[in-house]
């Protein structure tokens, strides 16, 4: 028998509620002011349990002020963003985000584990919890040895894998990721990509991610939401048909990885 409260599809299969839904998402600055700029025009997605989602948009086209309005650190002007089917005002609990900027967005004068901790002791976790949870996220992203350094001593990879660590310690239901390997050479983007890649199936965490690396968001995501230049509006939500799990060298190597790497270019760099 299904409850009055689910909304029953002509198979009679009950829809499920998507973690993040966006609906006609409107951003502007110096709202009503001669000085107004319309950086969203109008963006609508939804997001499903388990799903990798990648952002990818022209420069400028207001990326990561629709990061800042899907989290709730910033307030659409129109439009609605629903978090596990709850109107976002503020950061909720369930929702952590990782910022481009590791070196900014850890505190230097803490040790890795103290970094981790900030969270908890916000959360109120116990100190026995609150150190069990440190070290299981640290083993996670491959840090399990380097708790009691400091973020200065460690490399850019490492900070941001720390940084990463710190998103997950308070176990949320999804992660919101703005440009978070663009800051570190190369080859410790792909290990970082990998990375989040396996914490993501080992978690079963809800992720979406923001890049301006057409390749890397092929590699990564389920779907591709592609931005218009500004004021963005969504040009399309591409597919990602590659198997699970992914490789470096194969998946980047496959034709399907080439032909969707091709479209999404020219979606980006169409005027």
């Amino acid at each position: 028998m299904t409850s009055s409260s689910e909304t029953v599809r002509p198979d009679s299969t009950p829809a499920v509620e998507p973690v993040l839904s966006v609906r006609s998402l409107r951003k502007s600055y110096n709202t009503g002011r001669p000085t107004e700029r319309l950086a969203i025009a109008d963006v609508t997605f939804d997001v499903g349990l388990g799903e990798f989602v990648c952002v990818v948009g022209p420069s400028g086209a207001g990326k990561t002020t629709l990061l800042r309005c899907l989290s709730g650190l910033l307030p659409p002007t129109s439009g609605e963003v629903r978090f596990e089917g709850t109107p976002l005002d503020s950061v909720p609990d369930k929702l952590s985000v990782v910022f481009q900027d590791y070196s900014r967005s850890l505190f230097p004068w803490l040790s890795v584990n103290r970094n981790v901790a900030v969270p908890l002791k916000v959360a109120g976790v116990g100190r026995e919890q609150r150190e069990a949870r440190i070290a299981e996220v640290l083993h996670a992203v491959g840090l399990g040895d380097v708790g009691r350094s400091y973020p200065w001593q460690l490399s850019g990879g490492m900070q941001q894998r720390v940084a990463i660590a710190r998103a997950l310690a308070h176990r949320p239901d999804m992660l919101l990721m703005d440009e978070p390997f663009a800051s570190v050479d190369a080859q410790t983007r792909f290990d970082l990509e990998d990375l989040i890649l396996r914490v993501r199936a080992e978690l079963g965490i809800t992720v979406v991610l923001v890049t301006h690396d057409i390749d890397e968001a092929v590699y990564l995501a389920d779907r591709v939401v592609v931005l218009s230049g500004a004021p963005s509006r969504v040009a399309e939500i591409v597919e990602v048909p590659l198997e699970r799990p992914r490789s470096q060298l194969a998946t980047r190597s496959s034709e399907t990885f080439g032909t969707l790497r091709r479209h999404l270019m020219e979606l980006v760099t169409t005027p």
